[in-house]
């Protein structure tokens, strides 16, 4: 008969299973789950509303692991809970080829992972998000009498993910906005790889927090179920995002190694897994649980009726509002409004008919008007740029935290956190409800850019706007002129680029951001670039990422040239042609809004657009290198290879060889 209670029975069947698979997949991190179990049973059984019948229902609770290196913590909860799709075979495979539990959470493998953590602090970003989204479509479709949007968004946190600067940048916005269903437990046990982290971490964390606008539970012992228990309650009651200190011992359990680095990274090693065993009083075999402990943690019942009652309140909803209900459903599914393609179209078409020459930050402008008079869920954004990247629209709303609560808004200013926008955006898409998308400068995506990597990664759908692309922001100089950034972005599987040419440009390029199943990035010029005559065939073409523009003169018949561009660089291209034809080259002019989508197009509209064994020459005021991949080595490409100047546009055009002549000259080039 063991002497242990059954709740630590049940907090020990999640140590065993993190030990086990951590061992046997000769990697891992068991310290966090051994350190943090009290704390996810007090949670996960005690408050957390989830279906582990239906991972996906959209009132549920959201759970973030923010220190995601801790992955055996929720795959080991996932699988105790009740999870079908994560049997005990699976967290054999930890960590292996094609397996649900991956070395970090993935969300879209594992079911039950609500977003991809691993990078420290994105989850926590992430969180704020999904509490952000939640809080706004409560007050966007509850009435008094009936609320079908009502959950929390708990988040789990270390040492490592308060160090990093995205936690400030996002838990000052969630504080700001007074995000009361937020609930960060802070796994506080004074460890890092590096080992004591009072010598590089000695903030008052606590101090800070309150500093953002949180309630703070301080010196919570996160080995003390009730006491966990009675913090998330108080947690609730909060009128402000909270954070619960909670004191723990990283690797709890193991005799030798608990509280030490060693254990924070490394299996335990066979000698110390099997002392540990006796120190659980855990006689069971590696992923054996005992069906009492099975029963115990179940939440099949509970959650299928947590999920029920949501259901039978929707319904009544529905009966009452079934038009809201209607448009609440197809949001959280992800569907476009109806007649979105008929719609749309025509936008694009009276985008062409208007002929105007403009910025395309100014036409992104325009787009977004458009697509918000039919798109309810568009939630703009910007990271304190908005007059520059005209982000916002007409009948844009802020979004602002009042005495009363939230206010409702659909336009979020972010202040100046690039990063955390960008990682607080996916966070958003993942919940479900809304369509994020938030601007800054070309230059500062380098700021976000490991939140726009695991946007991709996931297949979030956020939408990332960057203006002023490129040395035609003029005076401000090279801190602020992009010249890697255009080939950079565009090296990120699963992330679509575009960079426009004008007014129509701008419009699929939104469209097509707003229809995909992933996230995209819309690149937009500071300066006036000209509009462009383009019959039908070729506007249906832009969503190809690369289309003829101009066709050879074939009355030109010494060289033929294919002539590639993108964003305002277009226009010059196509005033190259009469220059180059008068020297015996005859020019084709293609623009390449999207060079990641013209890269998946079908290999005959590939070849069609670019013929073999023609020469190339690409334009693009940015890094050469990336255009080798369409020219060869035996073409041409005009790029920038050094950083920018501060001067005027067009003299730095002038300047890095963005004219006629110097195409000409080129091009001339290419056939001596």
């Amino acid at each position: 008969m063991s002497s242990i209670s059954p709740t630590a029975r049940m907090a020990n069947a999640i140590r065993a299973l993190a030990i086990d698979a951590v061992q046997q997949a000769n990697s891992g991190h068991p310290g966090m789950p051994m350190g943090m179990a009290e704390i996810a049973l007090a949670l996960w059984q005690r408050h957390l509303k989830h279906n582990p019948n239906n991972p996906n229902w959209p009132d549920r609770d959201r759970f973030v692991l923010s220190n995601g290196h801790g992955s055996m913590l929720l795959y080991a909860l996932l699988h105790l809970t009740g999870y079908e799709g994560l049997p005990i075979e699976e967290l054999k495979r930890f960590r292996q080829l094609h397996s649900k539990t991956p070395g970090h959470p993935e969300v879209g493998i594992t079911p039950g992972v609500e977003t991809t953590t691993g990078p420290l602090g994105q989850g926590l970003a992430n969180a704020v998000g999904m509490a952000l989204a939640e809080a706004l479509l409560a007050q966007e479709f509850n009435r008094d009498e009936l609320k079908i949007v009502d959950h929390y968004t708990y988040a789990f946190v270390g040492d490592g993910c308060l160090m990093e600067g995205i936690s400030h940048e996002a838990c000052s916005l969630a504080g700001t906005l007074k995000l009361a269903k937020l609930i960060v437990l802070y796994d506080d046990n004074g460890i890092s790889i590096d080992g004591d982290v009072k010598h590089w971490f000695a903030d008052n964390t606590a101090q800070r927090f309150e500093a953002y606008g949180w309630h703070v539970i301080r010196q919570v012992d996160g080995h003390d179920v009730e006491a966990v228990d009675a913090a998330i309650v108080a947690a609730k009651k909060a009128d402000k995002p909270t954070l619960i200190c909670c004191r723990t011992v990283i690797g709890k359990g193991a005799p030798t190694k608990a509280g030490g680095h060693d254990v924070h990274g490394s299996p335990l090693g066979a000698a110390e897994v099997a002392a540990t065993r006796i120190a659980l009083d855990w006689p069971f075999a590696p992923f054996v649980i005992p069906d009492e402990v099975y029963a115990a943690w179940s939440m099949r019942e509970t959650g299928a009726r947590a999920e029920a009652d949501w259901r039978a309140r929707f319904d009544a909803y529905r009966a009452k509002y079934p038009q809201q209900a209607a448009e609440f459903m197809r949001r959280m599914k992800g569907e476009l409004p109806a007649h979105w393609s008929e719609t749309t179209r025509a936008f694009i078409a009276g985008a062409h008919a208007k002929a105007e020459t403009i910025a395309t930050r100014k036409a992104s402008q325009q787009t977004i008007d458009g697509l918000a008079a039919i798109l309810p869920e568009l939630l703009g954004g910007s990271a304190d740029l908005t007059g520059s990247n005209l982000t916002n629209w007409k009948t844009a709303k802020p979004v602002r935290a009042t005495e009363a609560g939230l206010q409702f808004g659909n336009y979020i200013n972010y202040g100046v956190r690039e990063f955390g926008m960008s990682a607080v955006l996916n966070g958003i898409a993942l919940h479900g409800g809304y369509r994020p998308f938030g601007g800054t400068f070309l230059t500062f995506s380098d700021y976000s850019r490991n939140a726009l990597r695991v946007a991709a990664l996931m297949k979030a759908r956020s939408i990332f706007v960057f203006t002023h692309d490129s040395i035609g922001l003029g005076e401000d100089g090279p801190t602020h002129q992009p010249v890697e950034h255009l080939a950079s972005l565009r090296l990120i599987p699963q992330l679509d680029v575009w960079r426009a040419a004008d007014t129509v440009e701008t419009a699929v390029a939104w469209v097509q951001a707003v229809a995909r199943q992933g996230p995209s990035c819309l690149v937009f010029s500071r300066q006036n670039l000209l509009f462009i005559q383009r019959s039908e065939t070729q506007i249906e073409h832009i969503a190809k990422g690369g289309y003829v523009l101009r066709d050879w003169n074939e009355e030109v018949v010494a060289h033929k040239l294919i002539v590639l561009a993108t964003g305002s660089e277009v226009e010059l291209a196509l005033a190259a042609i009469e220059p180059l034809a008068r020297v015996g080259i005859a020019a084709r002019v293609v623009s390449m809004p999207s060079t990641t989508v013209f890269d998946r197009q079908e290999a005959d509209w590939r070849e069609y657009v670019l013929p073999k064994g023609v020469m190339r020459l690409a334009l693009e005021a940015g890094v050469s290198d990336y255009w080798r991949k369409y020219v060869g080595l035996e073409g041409g490409v005009i790029g920038i290879d050094t950083f920018g100047e501060s001067a005027p546009a067009a003299t730095l055009f002038e300047h890095f060889g963005f004219t006629v002549e110097n195409i000409v000259e080129q091009a001339r080039a290419l056939f001596i």
